[in-house]
């Protein structure tokens, strides 16, 4: 079921709110798809979800390989019935600003802080896509 980006159904929205640990789907350089266990908060208003990783991880070096504009990947969530899948491009940033605007978003939905990570960057997603049953 398609969802809104800016103005998902609230149980959607409720969904992404709740302590989930979700998938991310990059692509590698020779198209294949790399999938891996993130935690992800999305915030609708501006149509942005946002992964905090480390800048040597396969996934960065994915993003990166896409070009300056960035890559297509997904973000998904699933528990029992309920799944939500947010797919757009992603831009790797390193910005003390928007890195610890990431953590924080993180530490609220998550329900910890993660430890200090000098090399912490965070993934945007620019969400162009909603699709999921909360």
């Amino acid at each position: 079921m398609a969802q809104d980006v800016r103005d998902p159904d609230p149980e959607y929205l409720a969904f992404w709110g709740e302590r989930h640990l979700c998938t991310l789907t990059t692509l590698r350089p020779d198209g294949t798809p790399h999938v891996v266990p993130v935690g992800v908060t999305y915030e609708p208003e501006a149509a942005l979800a946002r992964v905090i990783t480390n800048k040597n991880s396969t996934k960065v070096a994915n993003v990166l390989a896409a070009g300056p504009d960035g890559g297509r990947v997904a973000v998904c969530q699933v528990h029992g019935r309920r799944w939500a899948t947010l797919e757009g491009l992603a831009t790797v940033h390193t910005e003390t600003d928007r890195v610890a605007d990431a953590v924080g978003r993180y530490a609220a939905r998550y329900e910890r802080t993660p430890a200090p990570n000098p090399d912490r960057v965070v993934i945007e997603i620019a969400v162009d896509r909603a699709l999921g049953r909360g």
